[in-house]
């Protein structure tokens, strides 16, 4: 049985239910109070939004207050896929229980990532059965791309957004999660931030808002 998953939540703006919903996946030794930031930035140009931001299930040794997907001391790609297939399951149970907690479609969602976060919304949110609205994913890596093609059962829109100074996960974990995209039957649009770090920048944080706002807004097929 999947882990019961909760964490920090926005409530629309305006004051009324929620008529959309943005799942934020934090990134490894963070927690949901770091990435509910995002919606803190973004909210007063979506009111219409509820926004929730769950803590991953595992704790990180040594790290307070600090959280884990699964866990991961090196960048092996072997031992990244496992460990997405294993933690996919509380990612998918979560999204359900979410759409159904504000009585929303698959389509009124946007799953958004970071790092270790982006990870998970790629390989859960491409192997859902019903579609999602989109996937935001910022300085992340696709697990198991020589898989997608396989598993991939959906093709919701997606952007990707990652820094060229990343030392962490570093740029190319990106352009290969693009080309893997590509190679499965999809596609993903991308940007590269000039001189950001493993973080988000502004330039993100702009493009990340409009990727929103245009999923929202049906501007995607």
């Amino acid at each position: 049985m999947p882990t019961a998953i909760d964490g920090p939540r926005l409530a629309p703006r305006d004051g009324q239910p929620p008529r959309k919903l943005v799942i934020l996946l934090h990134g490894y030794g963070s927690n949901g109070d770091d990435l509910i930031g995002l919606a803190q930035h973004w909210a007063p140009h979506l009111p219409h939004v509820q926004w929730v931001s769950p803590n991953a299930p595992d704790p990180v040794p040594g790290a307070p207050n600090g959280y884990q997907w699964f866990p991961i001391s090196q960048l092996d790609p072997e031992r990244i896929q496992r460990g997405a297939e294993e933690a996919a399951p509380t990612v998918d149970a979560f999204i359900e229980q979410e759409l159904a907690r504000y009585r929303l479609q698959p389509q009124d969602l946007v799953v958004c990532g970071f790092s270790q976060g982006c990870m998970l919304s790629l390989h859960t949110g491409l192997r859902r059965e019903q579609k999602i609205g989109g996937i935001l994913g910022f300085s992340g890596a696709l697990p198991g791309g020589e898989k997608l093609k396989d598993e991939m059962r959906t093709k919701p829109p997606i952007m990707l957004v990652h820094g060229d100074r990343d030392d962490v996960l570093p740029l190319p974990f990106m352009l290969d999660a693009a080309q893997a995209i590509c190679a499965a039957g999809h596609g993903a649009e991308f940007h590269i931030s000039q001189g950001v770090p493993h973080s988000i920048g502004p330039d993100g944080l702009d493009l990340g808002l409009d990727f929103i706002k245009s999923v929202f807004a049906g501007r995607y097929i």
